[in-house]
């Protein structure tokens, strides 16, 4: 996560909160209040509102009164706390990369304020920070696919097991006692930050079965 975060007081004024996000190129802002608790998100869907509903009068305006209320609510909004989304979604800084990304595909959105345990801003994650996970270098998720994995969850049962990564993708090689456990590894292993794709290669073939990510 990035812990420099442009964040917003309740109170911010609509040119403020568009002149925010022009200076810092960023398409959404977190609302705090006083305590540093996240309270909501500011997008610029949310700021398009005032555009969006500019002309809604006569039969129309009753239109979008039935319709979108909400939304022209937002139109008449002059402040942040008035804009925003509420609640927020937000994560916490022990989640891993892969529910974030999940969220923000979900709820269809681009940044996620981090949060502790009492809703305090600590960072936030972009879609930047999701990429650049698959920039991790091999020999650190080799380690933890060796540590964590293989010495971590299985011990004893593959303890033979062999673990080579080349640009993100996972082989392991070897013999296991029983064949239950290769679906489980193999699970496992993809829920490492930064691989690409897992191969199995039993000993004593030449081909590796693969499944796709």
């Amino acid at each position: 996560m990035t812990r420099r975060v442009v964040a917003l007081a309740g109170g911010a004024g609509f040119k403020d909160i568009v002149r925010t996000m022009g200076t810092q190129r960023i398409s959404a802002l977190p609302v705090v209040d006083p305590a540093h608790h996240v309270i909501g998100v500011v997008s610029e869907a949310d700021v398009l509102r005032k555009e969006e509903f500019r002309d809604s009068d006569g039969d129309r305006q009753r239109d979008f009164r039935s319709r979108y209320a909400e939304g022209r609510a937002k139109a008449r909004a002059v402040t942040a706390e008035d804009l925003m989304t509420t609640p927020a979604v937000t994560v916490h800084p022990e989640a891993p990369l892969a529910r974030a990304a999940r969220l923000m595909a979900r709820r269809r959105v681009k940044r996620l304020p981090v949060v502790d345990h009492d809703g305090v801003l600590q960072g936030i994650v972009s879609r930047a920070d999701l990429l650049r996970v698959f920039l991790r270098p091999d020999t650190d998720i080799a380690g933890e696919v060796r540590r964590e994995i293989v010495g971590g969850r299985f011990p004893e049962g593959l303890a033979s097991l062999g673990v080579e990564v080349h640009e993100g993708v996972v082989t392991l090689t070897g013999r296991v006692p029983d064949a239950s456990l290769v679906p489980l590894a193999e699970r496992l292993v993809r829920s490492v930050e930064g691989v690409v794709d897992v191969r199995c290669v039993p000993t004593g073939t030449g081909a590796a079965r693969t499944r796709p990510w």
